[in-house]
């Protein structure tokens, strides 16, 4: 290949399209008491049954970037073997996961000053930045240089659309998403937030609606404003241990706009430990965010 793709385990890409494309994963971690958990390990599929189960007990889980020295051994067996190296990270403005790995790729120029090493803050988060790597890896596989799908990831990151609700706020009351007694008034009134990530890469409420099925009738009614020729679209969904909902929504996506290439995928363990089980987030590529 012409040059290598890294992304890190937030990007929450399956198994199949890791593999597929050739990627390189640096883990995120979470810790639930004691232990400590890499959130993707190559090769390890990880049943998430007893992590969702786990948050659905409101046990206690906190999560943290990978570290300097993990970023640069990989890079490291990049770039050693004379490879141009393109970074593509969670957003800055969630998590120091890019700047981790971004900072550590200045320091390696200088060790590498043949190389080509180019990092992208893709301002997306879960299958949102995901979908943004996918579509480097198919660029590359038609053939584009590494300048070029680094320009088409700075020119398209503010159209990828990342719109998403919770089925419990308790989760986003504890990261200091809500207050809790909003998160107690919500619970009564089953309210259901939805969010969206903005042009900062921060997520931001945009309104409230009554029943779960209303949120979703909600993520569906932003892809029909702002989706870009919906029909021929890849479109993501991503859930929080809730097959049934996404699956719902999906099927709706597909009545409405002729849709065919759907990829719903469980949460990974560390947006999963902010968003909580319940979680349904849509991602898709749009006029604006």
């Amino acid at each position: 290949m012409s040059f290598e793709i890294v992304t890190d385990s937030s990007a929450n890409l399956p198994d199949e399209l890791i593999n597929q494309y050739n990627l390189h994963i640096l883990s995120l971690l979470y810790r639930i008491g004691e232990e400590e958990y890499e959130s993707y390990v190559k090769g390890q599929r990880t049943d998430l049954t007893d992590f969702y189960k786990r948050m659905r007990n409101k046990e206690v889980i906190t999560t943290s970037c990978m570290s300097s020295g993990t970023c640069r051994d990989l890079f490291e067996r990049i770039l050693s073997q004379g490879s141009d190296l393109l970074y593509i990270g969670f957003s800055s403005a969630l998590s120091a996961t890019y700047q981790t790995g971004s900072q550590v790729l200045e320091e390696m120029k200088k060790e590498y000053p043949n190389a080509k090493i180019l990092s992208v803050d893709t301002l997306g988060a879960s299958l949102g930045e995901g979908l943004l790597v996918t579509h480097a890896a198919k660029l590359r596989e038609d053939g584009q240089s590494i300048d070029s799908v680094y320009n088409w990831l700075i020119e398209n990151r503010l159209h990828l659309c990342h719109w998403f609700t919770v089925d419990d706020l308790f989760f986003l009351m504890r990261g200091g998403r809500v207050s809790a007694s909003s998160a107690i008034m919500g619970t009564v009134l089953s309210i259901k937030p939805v969010m969206h990530m903005d042009d900062y890469g921060r997520l931001i409420p945009i309104s409230k609606v009554r029943g779960r099925k209303n949120s979703l009738r909600v993520l569906l009614e932003q892809m029909e404003k702002t989706a870009i020729d919906p029909k021929r679209q890849t479109i993501y969904i991503s859930h929080g241990d809730c097959l049934e909902d996404a699956l719902y929504l999906a099927d709706k996506i597909k009545q409405k706009f002729g849709t065919e290439d759907i990829l719903v995928h469980l949460i990974e363990p560390v947006i999963g430990a902010h968003c909580g089980p319940g979680t349904v987030a849509l991602f898709f590529i749009g006029t604006e965010r």
